[in-house]
């Protein structure tokens, strides 16, 4: 059984404030030098699951979910590029810019998982989508994403076409769910506790804190 603290972090690759968790969970972890007792993995989540191909106008989408207007959906960009450029990542927000299906994207993560590098294609999905104004739900453009990490084009080719491999992830989805976890991000640790929203570094740092205090006392 490991001795590390397993985190798992629940997210979607369109949801800016999970960048700013994962970025200030990072610096947690950094700062506390604790890097090789954890053991983090992200699991999936779709803001909207049943977005159709072709995506929908980011400030339409937020005006018919959230009920904002036009000035309060563009305050609200700018705070996330300021907390995001806080947290060291860089949003390009764009008058073009869609909300699109990511279930793809899930796929190739899973994929991602299973050959050691999910973090690292995790993280340029989220500058595809937010830095370099790139459609993620583009499946030429996610074969792009996964040869610039080093993986093999023609194997994620085939977990895209797989059936199985997408309803591997509808099934991670519901279990999720079903543990409570309704938005994101959501990072849960040791599967027995969970610090929702885009915490700051120092929520993450005493988390931490006391789980490996726990673990060095059991």
């Amino acid at each position: 059984m490991s001795n590390k603290i397993q985190i798992d972090v629940v997210s979607d690759v369109v949801c800016p404030w999970c960048i700013i968790g994962y970025k200030n969970l990072q610096r947690a972890i950094d700062e506390l030098e604790v890097a090789d007792k954890i053991e983090l993995q992200w699991q999936p989540f779709e803001l909207n699951p049943n977005m159709p191909a072709g995506g929908q106008d980011l400030r339409e989408h937020v005006a018919e979910k959230y009920g904002s207007s036009e000035e309060e959906s563009k305050q609200s960009r700018l705070n996330i590029a300021q907390r995001g450029a806080e947290a060291g990542f860089t949003f390009n927000f764009f008058d073009k810019m869609k909300i699109v299906n990511t279930r793809d994207a899930h796929v190739l993560l899973e994929y991602a998982h299973e050959q050691g590098k999910q973090t690292e294609f995790k993280l340029r999905l989220f500058s595809a989508a937010f830095t370099e104004k790139k459609d993620v739900s583009n499946r030429a453009t996610l074969l792009e994403e996964v040869a610039l990490v080093g993986l093999d084009v023609e194997q994620a080719k085939q977990y895209l076409e797989s059936e199985t491999q997408r309803e591997q992830i509808i099934e991670q989805e519901e279990y999720w769910q079903r543990l409570g976890i309704s938005a994101v991000p959501a990072v849960v640790f040791n599967r027995r506790s969970a610090l929702s929203g885009a915490q700051p570094v120092a929520a993450y740092k005493q988390a931490l804190t006391e789980l490996l205090a726990d673990q060095q006392q059991n």
